[in-house]
């Protein structure tokens, strides 16, 4: 159910449980992992500026991502919500977590490094422009990208010509090229809440760094053999035990 300015409930009640999805993604990418999450709380998802049906306009800092999730947290009005985020979406928990620590409960954070700087977006424009958009249908964008399909549907919406990516890759672009430019250990530095850092065994992410900001914030660190940059489709089942465990001791459930 959609509840406006870009967020979606995707059911059960209590607890407030807000899931933050990565580049390029949209609040349903997480439909499979929020059908079990209902059991721990009133799960809800929200649409990043540039994604999805967000009505919040770019360009914008990280900072301001961060202030659409307080936005939502404070409109549910139930607490301090379990703030669970994937890539960029885990910056955007962090950085929630750092800066309004009266809104956050917990913290879980898939594959995300906290200090990308010297990358630039040039490494990934030539793959991005080779996909052969339009998609002639939700299959062809299914079998396009293979073991992240299933995440990738969720992405794409019909135009009168096939079917596009519902953000503009130059929005993507300009999104990512802050992280080029900047670290973000000053906020790793105040998180004060439970946390949990899941990393994938093939993480996309600088060496080390997963570990270091669990450690530098008292949390919890996973590394998930195998397991793609997308652990919660790649791994759902790894993904879901840790994840979990980490609430039923944060919850005291």
């Amino acid at each position: 159910m959609r509840l406006g300015d870009g967020a979606v409930r995707f059911g059960g009640a209590g607890q407030p449980i807000v899931l933050l999805h990565g580049l390029m993604g949209r609040a349903t990418t997480w439909w499979r992992v929020a059908q079990w999450l209902t059991s721990y709380g009133d799960v809800v998802g929200l649409d990043a500026r540039g994604h999805g049906r967000s009505p919040h306009s770019l360009p914008a800092a990280t900072e301001d991502f961060a202030a659409d999730v307080a936005e939502l947290v404070e409109r549910l009005d139930a607490g301090p919500a379990v703030v669970i985020g994937h890539s960029m979406g885990g910056l955007h928990a962090l950085t929630l977590a750092a800066t309004r620590p009266e809104l956050v409960r917990a913290v879980v954070v898939e594959d995300y490094a906290p200090d990308l700087r010297g990358r630039t977006v040039e490494t990934w424009r030539g793959h991005f422009e080779s996909w052969p958009q339009p998609f002639t249908s939700l299959a062809h964008v299914r079998e396009f990208f293979g073991d992240t399909g299933d995440y990738f549907v969720e992405c794409f919406e019909e135009r009168a010509d096939g079917y596009h990516l519902i953000a503009d890759l130059e929005d993507l672009y300009a999104i990512a090229s802050e992280w080029g430019r900047r670290e973000y250990w000053s906020y790793v530095d105040k998180v004060d809440c439970p946390l949990l850092v899941v990393e994938a065994g093939d993480t996309v992410m600088p060496a080390g760094q997963q570990a270091e900001l669990a450690e530098r914030a008292g949390g919890k660190h996973l590394v998930v053999d195998g397991a793609g940059h997308v652990v919660h489709d790649s791994a759902p089942e790894e993904y879901r035990g840790a994840v979990e465990a980490f609430l039923s001791g944060a919850l005291g459930r």
